[in-house]
């Protein structure tokens, strides 16, 4: 059976319009740093870099390379965690620093990670491939919630998040903060995006 996150992993992806705390165990990622608007041309080539390798992974099988303990999945949504600002006030976002990311399943070692940048590099040369690392991270202890809407009006649901905390005895273990973007803003109307939005706590 296929692996959809969105219905198999629904104590992550599933969350509501209210806060929501869980543990994050350590996942796997293919990542890419940079700085400036997410609305601009570089944010758009790191995502396009990523998106490269997610499906060279995912289509390993065709080519004629299964990877021990494959299963067939739905390639997981693009996500991002971004630097330390103050989300209760707009910014100047030509001076965000992020670090872009796409989730890989727990089957995808540092060798099939190596072997999906070897099938980039001979299939579809990308100029900021060698900026792309593969990692691990766990965000443990987390807050979350589901906003519905404008990226810019994402300050009204931190503040659900910072009031469920206060009431909670809990607080930010980083100041930075990680978004995962469930909708496809090219395809979708802005009123209707979706987008978790998560602190690490203690």
């Amino acid at each position: 059976m296929k692996h959809e996150w969105k219905k198999h992993e629904k104590e992550i992806y599933g969350t509501k319009e209210k806060p929501q705390l869980l543990q994050v165990e350590r996942q796997k990622y293919f990542t890419i740093k940079g700085i400036g608007d997410p609305n601009g041309e570089e944010f758009s080539k790191r995502v396009e870099v990523l998106y490269s390798l997610a499906y060279a992974v995912k289509m390993m099988p065709k080519s004629g390379l299964t990877p021990d303990g494959y299963f067939e999945y739905t390639v997981y949504p693009l996500e991002g965690i971004w630097g330390a600002i103050d989300e209760s006030i707009i910014i100047d976002k030509s001076k965000l620093h992020y670090t872009v990311m796409i989730r890989q399943p727990n089957f995808v070692t540092q060798e099939i990670a190596e072997k999906a940048f070897e099938i980039i590099r001979k299939k579809k040369p990308h100029e900021l491939l060698e900026k792309v690392c593969f990692e691990e991270i766990e965000d443990g202890l987390s807050v979350q919630i589901l906003h519905i809407g404008s990226y810019d009006k994402e300050p009204e649901s931190f503040q659900k998040i910072k009031d469920f905390m206060a009431e909670n005895n809990l607080s930010r273990k980083y100041s930075l903060h990680r978004e995962i973007y469930l909708s496809d803003a090219r395809k979708t109307a802005t009123e209707k995006l979706r987008t978790i939005l998560r602190y690490s706590v203690k």
